[in-house]
């Protein structure tokens, strides 16, 4: 891969020629010897990743060159030279996804954001987003993996698709991923220059306008293996879902397997 474009938005960049799991590979990095050459807004990335995986651990694989994996180190220090709180890396997961959904929009292709950071394109996921913090959370990983030209039959679900599916015909990848880093970072600046404040910031708003999980019917699968029902209403100042339930009970979510209820199923 040649990726130009994505060297002049980030501060380093190495380009894998594969990886096991690119979040692995940025971990190591960060935390190793020589940590202290991984800057803030450090990027590993590959269209080979062979042991991806996702949420609660599911694997994420597919064949070489068909997606692309990208981790991105964030050490974020506020105006007032302090290292952002960890409270404030709660809205980071959110970040991704409204940063992705704005770069695919720059593409010509309308996407929303399934709480908190599924990215979709009619419906079906595009990209999946798994942020990890780093031991005694000096920093966080946001890995991201986009599907670029998977054909139907590649895909790993039915409510999956890729970019060339969605109307891109041949997704280039140097302009995906500068374009998802660009306003990731425009996103990250305001965000960071606003001591956590998502609000202050405007990453709310943006956040909200991008989510297509507000209003719709859902079922949560809790930590804990509880289960719950309702219709998501809002995201609050904490960038946790806001779902009333049958009873009209509200409820805070923060962390949770979302699913998009429909009279036909689907995600």
């Amino acid at each position: 891969m040649h990726l130009s474009r994505t060297a002049d938005v980030v501060s380093r960049l190495e380009i894998l020629e594969y990886a096991g799991s690119t979040n692995d590979e940025l971990v190591a990095r960060a935390t190793g010897e020589d940590a202290a050459d991984w800057p803030d807004f450090s990027v590993v990335v590959t269209d080979d990743q062979r042991g991806g995986r996702g949420r609660l651990g599911r694997p994420w694989v597919v064949p070489a060159g068909a997606s692309v994996a990208v981790s991105l180190l964030l050490r974020p220090v506020t105006p007032s030279g302090e290292p952002l709180g960890i409270a404030g890396y709660g809205w980071i997961p959110l970040l991704a996804g409204a940063a992705l959904h704005r770069a695919l929009a720059g593409l010509g292709l309308s996407s929303g954001v399934k709480w908190p950071n599924d990215v979709l394109v009619e419906g079906k996921k595009v990209s999946g987003i798994l942020s990890e913090l780093l031991p005694g959370a000096t920093g966080a990983i946001v890995g991201t993996g986009i599907n670029l030209r998977q054909t139907r039959e590649q895909l790993p679900t039915d409510w999956s698709t890729s970019l060339a599916l969605s109307g891109i015909a041949d997704p280039d990848p140097d302009a995906v991923v500068s374009g998802y880093l660009g306003a990731f970072r425009e996103l990250y600046t305001a965000y960071v220059a606003a001591e956590g404040d998502a609000v202050a910031s405007g990453l709310r708003d943006e956040v909200v306008s991008a989510c297509v999980t507000i209003g719709t019917a859902v079922r949560v699968e809790l930590p804990g293996g509880v289960f719950l029902t309702g219709t998501a209403e809002s995201i609050d100042a904490l960038g946790q879902m806001v779902v009333r339930d049958g009873a009209g009970v509200l409820h805070t979510v923060s962390a949770g397997d979302v699913t998009h209820v429909r009279p036909a199923g689907g995600r």
